[in-house]
């Protein structure tokens, strides 16, 4: 065997201490090519801080020869020794010690100090560092991203009438590396776990508040944040209460105008956002439009794409209540493949990220209910608040505008568009994608770019 393969055995009793809930390292000694000892993790099991992998495997291995001094052995350990279990190797004799990951916090073989280099000691231990490091570390960094997933639930505990989408449904996103975060606290949520992203400074000189729509989530702007974020810019994209990472009321009904627009107003508040660009697809600009009228010193800057200002005294275009009626015969629409069909250039682990949220039927009530909270007629929830919106964009409205119009979309295509144009103060013509569909996000990389020239304040 070699260093590779005895490697191998210690990464094995890595794996057990991770079983019994330990910080998985594991360790072997050797002589003469014979195991004579081995050892895991046992600190928290053992209530004996003293119990490091390799502390345990030179017990066994001691007791094995019936001797304190291990001169002939070697120790192989899955991540480099902290400072009292190299003192412990020195004093055993061990002739040689191979770790694989490198510890940058605590690690005594070379990243925070070398115990081994000490030349006044009594006794010099050779030291080989790197076997199998990649395995070593990728078991370490598995284990202490589920403990902090379980720090995050513990956090934000789940209310009993609502779902949350289980982690592991989001793994392996593709072009989605942001730190998720969270927030229960907002008055209006009520203990509700909202995910968002905020990348960025949080003293930027200027902020995009990305919002999405109906069935999309954070997600949709994975081609637009990067671009703005190489430009020194903060960016936030939270998931609207139903989607994404944000839990998932059980309920249809729970669902309102007024809510989801509360949440966000107390977001905003909360993060303290100015200089803000906001940017607005689908329902992100039919609630995220009617947000600078609580707040206009905030926004200096209006990026809209396929969508509306739903005000009840104008009817509804015949593309959206197409939409809405199919979304009330078939509630078990396959999102992924929604996406697909708009965006043929997507990937088919695209579409499945898109997909991720929503498991199953009961994480989809948020998909059956937005279709029909649209303000239909004058009386119905966030019809006035909209008009009052309307009225701002119209007169009020002191900020640059962009609007990007995917001409493909049949719900909230160009002539919509158009007409939204015509209420926004300022707004220059619209930039037209032909082959853009709904999600002009999906072309968001180029977009990204001319909002960055667009928007110099």
């Amino acid at each position: 065997m070699n260093d590779a393969d005895y490697m191998g055995l210690a990464l094995k009793e890595a794996e057990a201490a991770q079983a019994a809930g330990e910080v998985p390292v594991g360790a072997v000694v050797v002589r003469d090519g014979e195991v004579i000892g081995v050892g895991r993790n046992a600190p928290i099991g053992s209530n004996d801080p003293t119990a490091h992998a390799e502390t345990v495997a030179l017990r066994a291995a001691a007791q094995r020869l019936g001797n304190y001094r291990l001169d002939d052995c070697e120790l192989f350990v899955t991540l480099e020794p902290c400072a009292m279990c190299s003192g412990a190797m020195l004093h055993a004799r061990i002739k040689r010690v191979v770790f694989g990951a490198r510890d940058p916090k605590t690690g005594a073989a070379g990243s925070v100090l070398n115990l081994f280099a000490k030349q006044g000691l009594n006794h010099q231990t050779a030291v080989q560092a790197g076997v199998r490091a990649e395995e070593c570390g990728a078991l370490l960094s598995e284990f202490f991203r589920a403990r902090r997933d379980q720090h995050r639930r513990e956090a934000h505990p789940l209310r009993e009438d609502a779902l949350r989408t289980p982690e592991k449904c989001f793994a392996g996103l593709s072009d989605y590396p942001w730190t998720p975060n969270y927030l229960s606290d907002l008055p209006s949520l009520a203990g509700l776990r909202l995910h968002y992203l905020d990348e960025g400074p949080a003293d930027a000189s200027r902020t995009w508040l990305c919002l999405h729509g109906n069935p999309a989530w954070s997600y949709l702007y994975r081609k637009m944040i990067p671009v703005w974020q190489a430009a020194g810019d903060r960016v936030v994209a939270p998931d609207l209460i139903g989607f994404g990472k944000s839990d998932k009321p059980k309920k249809d009904g729970f669902h309102r105008f007024g809510w989801h627009r509360e949440v966000l107003l107390e977001l905003v508040e909360r993060l303290d956002l100015c200089n803000v660009v906001l940017v607005v697809q689908d329902w992100g600009g039919l609630l995220g439009l009617t947000l600078p009228i609580a707040a206009p010193d905030r926004y200096k800057g209006l990026l809209v794409m396929n969508t509306m200002l739903a005000t009840g005294d104008a009817p509804l275009s015949p593309g959206f209540l197409a939409w809405r009626e199919m979304c009330a015969s078939k509630p078990q629409y396959d999102v992924g493949r929604l996406f697909a069909r708009g965006n043929p250039h997507l990937s088919v682990t695209e579409c499945a990220a898109y997909d991720a949220p929503f498991p199953d039927a009961g994480h989809r009530a948020a998909l059956r209910a937005f279709p029909r909270l649209v303000p239909e007629h004058a009386d119905d929830d966030g019809a006035e608040v909209s008009r009052q919106a309307r009225d701002f964009w119209r007169t009020q409205w002191q900020g640059r505008s962009l609007m990007v119009v995917g001409a493909r979309d049949p719900v909230l295509g160009e002539p919509v568009m158009r007409a939204l144009a015509r209420d926004i103060r300022g707004c220059p013509p619209p930039w037209i994608l032909p082959e853009a569909g709904h999600f002009v996000q999906e072309h968001g990389e180029t977009i990204a770019h001319e909002a960055c020239r667009h928007f110099s304040f």
